[in-house]
């Protein structure tokens, strides 16, 4: 695993997985599925790193080489972690990805979770998540 931060942009190819850096140390089960996926694996800690930051250094290695999926995954319930999942909607507005495949995971008892983008975009707007959920 390298430090997503402190990586060449040119040091990527074909599959990369983004993972907040406690996942190994939290969820060691559902890390070694990640590790079986690709070996490309990058950790940032938004606790330490900007948002914006880790999007300015993703969109630069993404306009540099060839992907072909970008894995996200975090421990679940982490609000920092969480924040890795709004990443992909950030660089979309500015660039092309429609050849990427991209794709959410949580990690819950050693578990690797999918997690649709619908539901990411649902977990930044607090209102239209109340109205799903039925409150008034």
């Amino acid at each position: 695993m390298q430090d997503l931060m402190k990586t060449n942009c040119y040091d990527v190819n074909d599959t990369m997985i983004i993972v907040g850096s406690c996942l190994e140390r939290m969820q060691p089960k559902a890390y070694k599925e990640l590790e079986k996926i690709s070996s490309n694996i990058y950790d940032v800690c938004l606790e330490k790193d900007h948002l914006n930051m880790v999007i300015t250094k993703l969109m630069g290695m993404i306009s540099r080489v060839k992907l072909n999926k970008i894995i996200f995954a975090t421990v679940d319930k982490s609000p920092h972690c969480v924040q890795l999942h709004y990443i992909i909607r950030e660089i979309e507005k500015a660039t092309n990805l429609d050849s990427v495949n991209v794709l959410n995971y949580v990690a819950v008892d050693n578990t690797l979770v999918e997690i649709p983008s619908e539901v990411i975009s649902l977990s930044k707007n607090l209102s239209k998540l109340k109205e799903k959920i039925g409150k008034k």
